[in-house]
């Protein structure tokens, strides 16, 4: 099979790889429908994060089951799939609190337990308690919205779950990715009364409003700070997301949190240092980290599939798995919010 393997910066290839095989009792392997490209690959790429060695890169796919191991009984052959952005038991203590993502048996994609998820097929084991099967198989023009569910989307509704979003809220996203603006979409969903989204793009601003953005922000760092400021007539925001993990983000996200208000983290932290002063004098929580986005799946696929969100608007390129190198620059380079990938 080909799969995308990330050899150091800016390097990504698509190689021959060994076809995948049933190993334990618990595996599956999933024909890959759509896959994507996820703002936290682009670490490794920009060379932000150590590539020790060659490995096989990606974490968000759907697709159809091929075979599967003689203890799985949540899916079948034949089954459309959504893949959460990790693997997990579905039965350790962590799990059945509704965090799979720090599941005791946690294992990654790419890892030589479980495939990369960019390219043809995956292996992975703990089918059972990672693979989301539809109802039905879902017509193509819903694989986009359902392909978000393995990541993004989950993640921005970890974000406003995490901020504590209420109805009649002011909230406030930084971040402007993909996760972002799912993060708009989770808080108008929830109900916020006054969505403001912090962004300089116009493609990124109009997608923004369309999800339920009420406000848009151009404006970074102390700018920024004073534009939310003016906006809520000094107060500050009930609830923020924090959707890109600098150090200049989360700097913002606290500077815009109302006293008492809950800062919702989900961007992967990268020189990060928490404000501990602010958060006792002000009494601003910080919660969140890695989106258990199997525990999302259920309603949120159910949402999907009704119509009620489409948060495959997010995906402004789709590209041949050939042509993967051209999607990764094309994000690293800000000319894509988020890429689908077809192989």
């Amino acid at each position: 099979m080909r799969a995308t393997v990330i050899h150091g910066a800016f390097d990504v290839r698509l190689e021959e790889r060994p076809d995948p095989k049933i190993e334990g009792p618990g595996d599956a392997v999933v024909k890959v429908v759509a896959s994507c490209i996820c703002g936290s690959d682009l670490w490794p790429y920009r060379g932000e994060n150590p590539v020790k060695r060659p490995r096989p890169i990606g974490h968000e796919f759907v697709g159809v089951v091929e075979e599967i191991g003689a203890e799985v009984r949540t899916v079948k052959p034949g089954d459309f799939v959504i893949a959460p952005f990790v693997v997990s038991d579905g039965t350790c203590p962590h799990c059945l609190a509704g965090y799979q993502t720090a599941c005791q048996n946690l294992v990654g994609y790419g890892s030589g337990k479980a495939d990369g998820g960019q390219g043809e097929y995956v292996k992975l084991p703990y089918a059972d308690g990672t693979l989301v099967a539809t109802p039905e198989p879902p017509d193509d023009a819903l694989v986009p919205s359902l392909l978000t569910l393995s990541d993004v989307m989950g993640t921005g509704w970890h974000a406003a779950r995490s901020a504590r979003v209420k109805a009649g809220d002011t909230v406030v996203v930084v971040g402007d990715g993909a996760v972002g603006l799912c993060g708009v979409l989770a808080a108008s969903r929830m109900g916020a009364e006054r969505v403001v989204a912090l962004s300089r793009h116009e493609s990124r601003q109009k997608l923004a409003k369309e999800f339920g953005a009420t406000d848009i922000i151009a404006e970074r760092g102390d700018a920024a700070r004073d534009a939310v400021l003016e906006l809520t007539l000094g107060v500050g925001a009930d609830a923020v997301l924090e959707c890109v993990g600098t150090k200049q983000s989360m700097e913002t996200a606290f500077e815009v949190a109302r006293a008492g208000a809950t800062v919702g983290f989900v961007g992967v932290p990268h020189g990060v240092e928490v404000p501990i002063r602010t958060m006792f004098g002000r009494n601003v929580g910080l919660n969140g980290g890695a989106a258990p986005c199997r525990a999302y799946l259920p309603d949120l696929m159910a949402d999907v599939l009704s119509g009620a969100i489409d948060p495959g608007k997010v995906f402004d390129s789709e590209i041949p798995l050939n042509d993967v190198a051209e999607g990764y620059a094309a994000m690293h380079e800000r000319r894509a919010i988020k890429v689908l990938l077809r192989p």
